[in-house]
């Protein structure tokens, strides 16, 4: 139940950026796609973006631990901005899918986007609901 309501979060997070954004969004091969197929569709990307967040990241993390060191923390935005744009490119073999226009400034300012979101909500959640 954790890992569903998580990721419901994260398509949250997903859809506050793209709200945000306007260099960021969601794009069918079809057209514009409908409110069920951009649920479903964000759903997918927030799964995706959770698997390489588990298994690329820890690599990506400890392999530049001494540039996050000398940068005191901040090379972790741009780590989190590799994996977005990593995920980007993994569902762009998707039907429906998001784009980003460019790498630095959009990129960066959706990872910020995603991260602030996200940890606020699972915050209130876990004060609203505290898992036993």
């Amino acid at each position: 139940m954790n890992y569903i309501l998580r990721t419901i979060v994260t398509a949250a997070s997903f859809w506050v950026a793209l709200w945000i954004l306007p260099g960021m969004e969601l794009t069918s091969d079809i057209g514009v796609p409908d409110t069920g197929e951009s649920i479903v569709s964000l759903l997918i990307v927030s799964v995706v973006f959770g698997l390489i967040n588990g298994v690329v990241r820890p690599i990506v993390s400890f392999l530049s631990l001494p540039i996050t060191c000398l940068t005191l923390g901040l090379f972790t935005l741009v780590i989190n901005a590799a994996m977005l744009s990593l995920t980007v490119w993994a569902t762009s073999f998707l039907p429906v899918h998001v784009t980003i226009d460019s790498f630095f400034w959009t990129t960066i300012l959706a990872a910020l986007i995603i991260a602030v979101v996200s940890t606020i909500v699972n915050r209130l959640i876990s004060t609203v609901a505290p898992t036993h």
